[in-house]
């Protein structure tokens, strides 16, 4: 899992200080998203505009904290929309796609090493113990199976080994004959196959289609299909293709359209109600753990200590 690392420091750092807690709220959170999606500082304008706020997105770039299209910073690649975070590599803090996606091939490399070297010690000692019990087996068949020659019947006359046939009773019990099994008798006739539903979620598709997103599977499961339907009942089809689209010009298109229902389903319509405007998606907001409540206690501190260190540099 990759991380959004800021410096111990960047606490009374001047740029943190004129761009204010409520701007270092979106950049924190756009840089964990970042991170998270490995867009290697690039924050998508569409999620700049659900975490935060217009006048907040200008103040970061006022003080250098983000950089538009078209910026002047040698150290920072220029983004081809939305914002770049300003030296998000610095000092290798932040990890890039390419390192991220190495660990984790060897991390999953490593597991399966260790998962088969487990499985080839468990082999073994399964067929240890299965050619142990094989040879008791055996011995204990072949003491059973050997012939008995009772010391009283020795050299008597009359004995045969056709004793018990007299009566018509043969050793050998007959084997009951199977019967034959016929269509109907039991045995479970094939399953249907399963009924398609009529699709409704035709128009979300044809929506990210006509938005330039070419090549997603659409096969989802009917439950699936469900929270689709839910969310754009919810929200509307114009903000999950944004968020579709957003997410694919860094990312690229995921191979199966249920990639995109977690994102979808964690947005919700802005209810401001104002004429000729079109409001984005803002993320819903949860109940906060006791560790994220702990943070906030240590967020409020800070705040207190960083609004008394200015009122002691304006006097």
């Amino acid at each position: 899992m990759p991380w959004f690392k800021i410096d111990d420091a960047s606490h009374s750092h001047p740029k943190f200080m004129a761009a204010g807690n409520a701007a270092l709220g979106l950049w924190l959170r756009c840089g964990a998203y970042s991170a998270q999606h490995l867009t290697e500082g690039h924050v998508p304008a569409a999620i700049a505009k659900a975490y935060g706020t217009p006048p907040q997105a200008r103040k970061l770039v006022a003080v250098g904290l983000w950089h538009e299209p078209g910026h002047d910073c040698p150290r920072c690649p220029q983004p081809a929309a939305g914002y770049v975070v300003h030296d998000f590599f610095e000092g290798g803090r932040n990890s890039t796609r390419e390192q991220v996606e190495a660990s984790r091939k060897g991390a999953a490399e490593r597991a399966a090493k260790h998962r088969d070297s487990k499985k080839g010690a468990r082999s073994a000692r399964e067929s240890d113990a299965n050619r142990t019990r094989i040879d008791d087996e055996s011995d204990a068949n072949r003491e059973r199976n050997a012939p008995q020659f009772p010391d009283s019947t020795a050299g008597q006359e009359g004995s045969s080994q056709r004793t018990g046939l007299e009566g018509g009773t043969t050793p050998h019990a007959t084997a009951t004959p199977s019967h034959s099994t016929s269509y109907g008798s039991g045995v479970a006739a094939a399953s249907e196959p399963p009924v398609r539903a009529y699709d409704t979620i035709a128009d979300l598709k044809r929506a990210i289609a006509d938005a330039g997103i070419k090549g997603v599977s659409w096969n989802l499961q009917a439950s699936q299909i469900e929270r689709v339907r839910q969310v754009r009942d919810r929200i509307g089809i114009p903000l999950m293709v944004s968020m579709a689209v957003s997410n694919a010009s860094y990312r690229g298109a995921p191979g199966k359209a249920s990639a995109w229902i977690e994102d979808w389903e964690g947005l919700e319509p802005d209810t401001t109600d104002e004429p000729g405007v079109t409001r984005l998606p803002v993320v819903r907001q949860q109940q906060p753990s006791p560790a994220a409540a702990r943070r906030n206690a240590s967020r409020d501190y800070l705040d207190e200590l960083s609004a008394q260190l200015r009122a002691g540099g304006a006097q």
